[in-house]
């Protein structure tokens, strides 16, 4: 009925749609959002509709974009071991430790477990990069990433 290529609106209609979920996303504001459409250098008109149609939706959009969120297991509780090898039939003196975990996991209201086993040198890497993530959620610029992003 439009005598245009179907691509064309299919693109048109991926790009708008692509707009409204990032805008509602981010939970820009009206001024924001107004200065992103500006670029397409659309009429007057269309860009009024454009904004109404976001600040008519953004909230719908959100909640519908919260039901499709993977819904992450949470931690219940943790038990743990430490094995160590002492010697073995063709080795009368070794050292040979073993850190094994259970992890409790909660999801969707059902309790999992995952039994994980390292050694101590892998363990201590793996707690110094999550004690350097947690330092950098302290940076300004993480701060903004996840102000913006509530």
């Amino acid at each position: 009925k439009l005598n245009i290529d179907v691509d064309i609106v299919q693109h048109g209609v991926e790009g708008l749609s692509y707009l409204l979920t990032e805008s509602s996303k981010l939970m820009i504001s009206e001024i924001d959002f107004q200065e992103s459409i500006h670029v397409l250098e659309f009429s007057d008109e269309l860009n009024q509709l454009l904004l109404q149609l976001y600040l008519d939706n953004r909230k719908e959009i959100r909640s519908i974009l919260s039901e499709l969120a993977p819904k992450l297991p949470s931690y219940h509780s943790l038990e743990w071991r430490l094995d160590v090898q002492l010697a073995s039939r063709s080795l009368r003196q070794q050292i040979k430790p073993a850190v094994t975990l259970k992890l409790h996991l909660n999801q969707n209201e059902e309790q999992t477990a995952q039994v994980l086993q390292t050694d101590p040198s892998t363990l201590l890497h793996l707690i110094q990069q999550l004690e350097q993530a947690l330092g950098e959620m302290k940076t300004n610029h993480c701060r903004r990433i996840v102000r913006n992003m509530k």
